[in-house]
């Protein structure tokens, strides 16, 4: 245990250097929402947990209350997941979703901890060409999701389950982000 906090801490301060990006990624997404935009998430197991997690407070709330916030994890409908998955691949589940959902000036916030997952990249593809903004959450660089997407916090950390916790404090900072960005007081 002793460790797994003292890497924890390690990955937190070198994450530190993130805060002005996801501070400018709320601000980005308050005009998103504020335009009548969305949000879509994606990523697989650990990082589907996160992605869900983010669309959860948006359309929820995050500290205090504001209005629900349009925001789609893209593996959560598992009868849509399972038909893309039988009918096109695996490689298609999230790009084939984004093609639905998906409309020129949203936010697609791609997460995976090695940043080479073929259907997240594939969603971040989609993405582009529907003029979706892409953001990547990844694991150390260099990776193609962080090169493909148009920003991207990588974390530096010996493990995926470090990574994984220090994707949802980076969620949660952009939670934090937006609802200042909208005025969200207590």
């Amino acid at each position: 245990m002793e460790d797994h906090l003292a890497a924890l801490a390690q990955a937190a301060e070198r994450t530190r250097e993130s805060a002005p990006k996801i501070t400018a990624w709320g601000r980005h997404l308050a005009g998103v929402f504020e335009a009548g935009g969305k949000l879509l998430a994606c990523g697989n197991g650990g990082s589907a947990a996160e992605a869900q997690h983010l669309t959860g407070e948006l359309v929820g709330r995050f500290r205090h209350e504001r209005r629900p916030l349009s925001a789609i994890a893209l593996h959560a409908d598992t009868s849509a997941t399972t038909a893309i998955v039988n009918d096109y691949g695996d490689h298609e589940v999230f790009a084939r979703q984004v093609h639905a959902h998906g409309r020129p000036g949203d936010v697609l916030v791609c997460l995976s901890t090695s940043g080479g997952s073929q259907n997240v990249v594939a969603a971040a593809k989609a993405a582009h060409e529907l003029g979706v903004t892409t953001w990547a959450l990844t694991g150390p660089a260099p990776n193609p999701l962080a090169a493909l997407c148009d920003d991207a916090v990588t974390v530096e950390a010996p493990t995926v389950a470090t990574v994984q916790e220090m994707h949802l404090v980076l969620v949660h900072g952009l939670c934090a982000a937006l609802d200042d960005a909208l005025g969200v007081t207590a």
